[in-house]
């Protein structure tokens, strides 16, 4: 693997804050999204950049393929239409379905057109009931037309939310021959994304096209291997989220390479599709969440076929969002190693949907000495990254031209974020040096800010890292847990299985945590869990459709069940763990 050096310049400071910069400046890149696609046009007219399966079916229909010439063409001429439309960079476009050739074709479009284009996460048109995301986003957005392809499965939230506004259901009605002058730069607003509402109200980040393009070459100066072939991924992460439609997206259009739309999901019925395109298409760089790699491990292990086939390109295996359980990676390379003789690469980075995503990336090995499960790497060129001592800790701030101008009002009006005295924007996460001694070695992620609470003995708890570390100590069983006991005098867990249990599976999960109690201080020991009997709720803001929980919601929300955990005597369905 061709990674950049592990160096970062270091400047501790006198009030305990300490600033971390790469030594690389980074390089001059493109003023847009739609400037590379043009460049790749150019050079590699024939290449495939997008393929999605076919209507005949999720699993077995054939590959419909677009290429780097076919892509810049469609665009140029859906263009003008958009704008025949009426919209413009005060009115965007809204995008209601999920990922598919025709919405990458309408947004980069859109892009070329300097019309900004807000994809919204299909849960809240297709999951929700009452439509209540949907229609404050859309009253913060008020975009002049919605793209919403295929049209019925979004009937009802378009009726709700949307009635009056034009809607956009297949590509050819937009064709328009006309030549369109927009003049796009780096400040052209190019996306509004509107966060996932994991820590609050979803609000519409802009980014603009300097965001795009400026991260983009952040990354290809870290990673240089993809400079060595085009890359190839089969990816399913939705693009309403800055994870998908950013980061990954970007990357392979950036280096003219091939992006496999991946219809399925990590969910029971989801994974049978993404199971059925990797026996297909050997992908060169592979994106997940901890979730999907959860779900797909099984299949690896006991399906030589699939194996051989899932690794026998692939360069670098790339999870986010959340820290992979180490009991999860241990699996992860023990299968690649099984399959093809070496342990693959597996690396993340930090970011979020404010710095379009990544402001930190991982680019050398990292090992078990410090827990690599939580190493976020090193800042990127052009980033300043700043730990500000929070209380105990240190929270992680940052500056940069992937830095967001602010929040999208209608009419294009943009609200700045509130940044400190130095021009830093406070990303409500901590973070720490992997080695005080070394800072090379990286950064490792600290928990939210937020989320960490005390318990009646004054101790604090140290929520992201607890919960990671239960969920590895039950695996397979528990897929995810929420963590309780603010101002209690003990721990507790909501957990989450997805799937019910028998009391033997309930026994196993008590035995586990009491083992992982033994090696633990009284911040992180848990005394009792409960299994919730009901699934996290999208309309209530407990869970993304990524599958972050929002750990603040879920206590909120089910405070009556808190209740039970710290009930005397215990109700028979919470489990007490000596």
């Amino acid at each position: 693997m061709r990674f950049a050096p592990a160096a970062v310049d270091c400047r501790r400071r006198a009030d305990g804050s300490i600033v971390l910069e790469s030594p690389l400046p980074l390089a001059p890149y493109p003023p847009s999204v739609t400037a590379r696609l043009a460049e790749w046009a150019e050079r590699a007219p024939e290449r495939t950049f997008l393929a999605e399966r076919t209507p005949a079916g999720a699993t077995s229909g054939e590959w419909r393929k677009v290429t780097y010439g076919e892509a810049w063409r469609t665009a140029r001429e859906l263009a003008g239409g958009l704008v025949a439309l009426g919209l413009g960079p005060t009115r965007p476009l809204a995008i209601l379905s999920g990922n598919s050739i025709d919405q990458a074709l309408v947004t980069l479009a859109a892009m070329h057109a300097g019309i900004p284009v807000a994809p919204i996460s299909p849960a809240y048109s297709l999951q929700s009931r009452d439509f209540a995301k949907l229609r404050a986003i859309v009253a913060e957005l008020a975009p002049g037309a919605i793209f919403a392809a295929p049209r019925p499965p979004f009937e009802r939230a378009i009726a709700a939310a949307a009635p009056s506004l034009p809607v956009i259901d297949d590509l050819p009605s937009l064709r328009d021959g006309r030549s369109v002058g927009a003049e796009v730069g780096p400040d052209t607003v190019a996306k509004i994304l509107f966060t996932s509402g994991s820590t609050g109200a979803p609000k519409g980040v802009v980014n603009t096209q300097r965001m795009l393009t400026s991260n983009q070459q952040m990354i290809a100066q870290l990673w240089r291997f993809l400079e060595d072939r085009p890359p190839v991924t089969v990816d399913w992460l939705p693009w309403s989220h800055t994870f998908g439609g950013n980061h990954n997206f970007n990357m392979i259009l950036w280096h003219g390479g091939t992006l496999y739309i991946d219809g399925g999901k990590p969910t029971p019925d989801g994974i049978a599709t993404t199971i059925a395109n990797l026996r297909e298409v050997s992908p060169t760089i592979y994106f997940n969440v901890p979730r999907g790699f959860d779900m797909l491990l099984p299949a690896l292990e006991r399906d030589a076929e699939l194996r051989a086939r899932f690794f026998a390109e692939l360069d670098l295996v790339f999870y986010a969002a959340a820290a992979l359980p180490d009991a999860l990676w241990r699996r992860l390379e023990a299968v690649s190693l099984h399959a093809r003789g070496e342990k693959v690469a597996f690396v993340s980075a930090w970011g979020s949907t404010e710095t379009s995503p990544l402001c930190t990336q991982v680019h050398f090995p990292v090992d078990d000495s410090y827990g690599r499960a939580g190493v976020i790497g090193l800042p990127a060129p052009g980033v300043s990254l700043k730990l500000a001592p929070v209380g105990d800790r240190h929270e992680l701030r940052v500056r940069g031209p992937n830095v967001t101008p602010g929040c999208w009002s209608p009419g294009g009006v943009v609200r700045p974020l509130a940044l400190d005295d130095e021009g830093y924007l406070p990303m409500g996460d901590a973070g720490k040096l992997a080695d005080a001694a070394d800072p090379s070695r990286g950064v490792v992620f600290d928990g939210r800010i937020a989320e960490n609470f005390k318990l009646s003995s004054g101790t604090w708890v140290a929520v992201g890292a607890l919960r990671v570390g239960c969920i590895a100590a039950c695996d397979p069983l528990v897929s995810d847990a929420v963590v309780a006991g603010h101002d209690r005098a003990y721990i507790a867990l909501i957990v989450f299985a997805g799937r019910a249990l028998d009391a033997e599976a309930r026994a196993r999960i008590r035995a586990a945590l009491a083992e992982r109690n033994r090696d633990a201080g009284s911040s992180a020991q848990v005394r009792r869990f409960v299994v919730a009997d009901e699934p996290p709720s999208i309309d209530a803001g407990e869970i993304t459709d990524k599958g972050y929980l929002n750990q603040r919601a879920i206590v909120e929300r089910r405070a009556a069940l808190v209740e039970r955990l710290y009930a005397e005597p215990p109700p028979d369905d919470v489990v007490v763990i000596d």
